[in-house]
């Protein structure tokens, strides 16, 4: 499918990308856009033929084939598009769901997109309907061709124009709500162009959060006897201890002196709800090799994202907090109020 598409641009191309920074960007030079929380997606359509590619120039259409006619449907006869897919679930996105596409089966794939379809969220245009590439122009003039194109064109279900405002107020409230919907903010130069595969012109930047988690078992290092990451836990309101995520940022010291420290705790269950074990995007050959411990020791660690009730990546350990109870380690730290015009998915 790829190889019929005559367009200017052509899979695989590297999208741009951006430099991690540690705080949004100030003055008139600057357009804000949220990070879903979703899969990067380039869109190529030439005539009839459609073509998903990902962020590492993979097809993606076989996963989302409800996308694939959704960009079919619009009616330019060719245009190439960047954005992100989500899956919208309740009033939150699921990354988690999106993970479940990536299926072998067909038949799973498609009973999923039925009963989660995905959205489009798109954020750039870098061919127009005329076949025209618009990659060597700022994102000044890239971004109101792209409106004009979504107001003439992206009338069909499940393709959105992605927000995005020059507004300090506007972007301060979206960051409240990372960590929901939200992956972060993104932050790109009004005079840049699009640079295909480079981190110029554009920052990235998340809001790490903390909490207090129980310890509610850990796992041994791949090698020799010492601790190699503390598995983490949160009661719900049904008193039940659900696992997490987990926290492996220890030092060799560390890693020897929590030896005899956990091991007089080792107890079952450890996690009276959720427990570890289960599919998670952090699964290994070790995952169900683990040790429970009794709820007692309590830490706070930093934390980026949360999906599913799940820490999406790995925390960092800030410290031991004997000062305070098991109990009042909740699933309540983890709720972000969600920004309801952001959740509608469109501009």
């Amino acid at each position: 499918m790829a190889a019929s598409l005559r367009l200017p641009i052509k899979p695989p191309y590297p999208p741009m990308e951006a430099l991690s920074s540690e705080k949004i960007p100030a003055g008139e030079g600057w357009l804000y856009e949220p990070k879903w929380d979703g899969f990067r997606c380039i869109a190529y359509k030439d005539g009839q033929n459609v073509f998903l590619q990902s962020k590492n120039g993979l097809p993606l259409g076989r996963y989302f084939p409800e996308v694939v006619e959704h960009v079919k449907s619009i009616a330019a006869t060719k245009f190439v598009l960047d954005g992100e897919l989500v899956v919208r679930t309740g009033k939150q996105l699921s990354f988690e769901e999106l993970q479940l596409r990536l299926h072998p089966a067909e038949s799973r794939v498609r009973k999923l997109a039925h009963e989660h379809p995905a959205t489009f969220l798109v954020f750039d245009l870098l061919v127009d309907e005329r076949g025209k590439a618009l990659v060597d122009l700022p994102l000044r003039e890239r971004r109101p061709k792209l409106e004009a194109f979504a107001r003439r064109f992206m009338r069909v279900e499940g393709i959105r124009l992605s927000k995005a405002t020059k507004q300090s107020r506007v972007v301060a409230g979206w960051f409240e709500t990372v960590g929901g919907a939200l992956d972060g903010i993104i932050a790109k130069r009004l005079d840049a162009e699009y640079c295909s595969g480079e981190r110029s012109g554009a920052q990235k930047i998340k809001k790490l959060r903390t909490a207090d988690c129980v310890v509610g078992g850990f796992r041994y290092a791949s090698t020799g006897k010492v601790i190699g990451s503390l598995l983490l836990g949160l009661y719900d309101r049904n008193g039940l201890l659900h696992h997490v995520g987990f926290t492996s940022g220890l030092s060799a010291d560390e890693r020897k002196a929590l030896v005899p420290k956990l091991k007089p705790l080792i107890k079952p269950p450890g996690f009276t709800g959720r427990a570890p074990g289960g599919p998670s995007r952090w699964s290994t050959e070790r995952t169900d090799q683990w040790e429970p411990l009794v709820p007692k020791l309590v830490v706070e660690v930093t934390f980026d994202h949360v999906t599913d009730e799940r820490f999406r990546h790995g925390t960092r350990l800030l410290r031991w907090r004997p000062d305070k109870s098991p109990q009042q380690c909740t699933m309540e730290q983890l709720d972000v109020v969600a920004s309801a015009s952001l959740l509608k998915l469109s501009s």
